[in-house]
């Protein structure tokens, strides 16, 4: 903020005044200056204030929907991994955050423990079904049942969980997709400063080691041979 609210007394027939050429909005016979205030982007609670980084030894916990009651609570029983924020617009996020904070488990240590009844599935045709609270419209977790490099691992979000230890966000991916979701493009390389500020390395794709896996996968099922080193 610049310099604290500055009030100056100026003649009822004006109707502004500029000083060293910033200019005044009158009120009756008072010129009132606000100073713009810049606010950083929001771009996860997880995030916004430092990272807090998990525990190598946590083995799981509970997650629940943001009902005030009859929540629906999925338990796992394994830590995230590859946990990072998402720009894309398919994944949940917290009101207010240009970002989710999402991760992936093994299917297998992911069960619903608690009002599975109010579980729908976001969009049926995605590659990732996502299962939502049908009331508070929160992901628990998705899941994938097509032919894919991921198949067996359920995406889910551990902020959902009160338990401390999950994985910490590892980088950013699919930055510049929030664009497509309304941000000013003239925003982004404060987006991606803010990421680098809290150590988290930005990438328009997933990270390195994920798009590996990616192209191994699609290579394997075309018979590629890989070349020996």
């Amino acid at each position: 903020m610049r310099g604290p609210f500055c009030i100056f007394i100026a003649d009822a027939g004006s109707n502004s005044v500029f000083h060293q050429g910033i200019q005044f909005t009158q009120f009756g016979n008072y010129i009132l200056y606000i100073p713009q205030i810049t606010m950083a982007p929001s771009l996860h609670p997880l995030i916004d204030n430092g990272i807090t980084a998990g525990s190598s030894s946590f083995a799981g916990g509970k997650l629940h929907c943001h009902c005030p009651s009859n929540k629906v609570e999925v338990t796992l029983s394994s830590n995230v991994a590859h946990n990072h924020a998402c720009g894309c617009s398919k994944c949940w996020k917290p009101k207010g955050a240009l970002f989710s904070v999402v991760g992936v488990v093994p299917r297998d240590a992911v069960s619903v423990t608690a009002n599975e009844s109010k579980l729908t599935i976001v969009d049926k045709e995605a590659t990732i079904l996502r299962n939502a609270c049908k009331d508070c419209g929160v992901h628990l977790f998705g899941r994938i049942e097509k032919d894919h490099p991921f198949k067996g691992l359920d995406f889910v979000h551990a902020e959902l969980s009160s338990e401390k230890g999950w994985q910490e966000p590892q980088f950013a991916g699919f930055v510049s997709s929030i664009i497509e979701q309304g941000t000013n493009p003239k925003s982004m390389d404060e987006v991606r400063s803010k990421f680098k500020s809290v150590g988290l390395q930005t990438y328009d794709v997933l990270s390195p080691a994920l798009m590996d896996l990616i192209s191994t996968f699609t290579a394997q099922k075309a018979g590629v041979r890989f070349a020996n080193l």
